[in-house]
């Protein structure tokens, strides 16, 4: 299957203060790599994939979490965004079938429209 979209959360574009507050705790005693490492790898270890039939969310490093919706079964897909999420391009996907509460909730996805068209 062809893969329509693939993407782990953006990092820096996410939290950008946050990314500038981990730079400057570097000297303190390493703590902003500390912070820098434990926020990239709960980054990886998140990801989303769109193909032609299903949406995959996969969360966990070693211990792994996996959910699959068929693109037909989709019902409401919602994207949120504040401001600077606009500004860097990134945001909340949040993928309802039915009922009120979302299946699938994905935060800091790159594109969050592209996403949404797709689906």
């Amino acid at each position: 299957m062809t893969e329509l979209y693939s993407a782990h959360p953006a990092m820096f574009k996410n939290r950008p203060f946050s990314f500038i507050l981990s730079i400057l705790l570097i000297p303190a005693f390493g703590l902003g790599i500390l912070i820098l490492l434990v926020w990239y790898l709960r980054c990886k270890s998140s990801r989303l994939i769109v193909n032609e039939k299903e949406i995959l969310f996969e969360e966990g490093l070693l211990s792994k979490s996996r959910s699959e919706i068929t693109l037909s079964s989709v019902r409401t897909v919602k994207v949120e965004q504040s401001f600077v999420n606009r500004i860097f391009g990134v945001g909340t996907i949040e993928l309802y079938t039915a009922g009120d509460t979302p299946e699938i909730i994905a935060h800091g996805m790159p594109d969050p429209n592209k996403i949404r068209d797709i689906i």
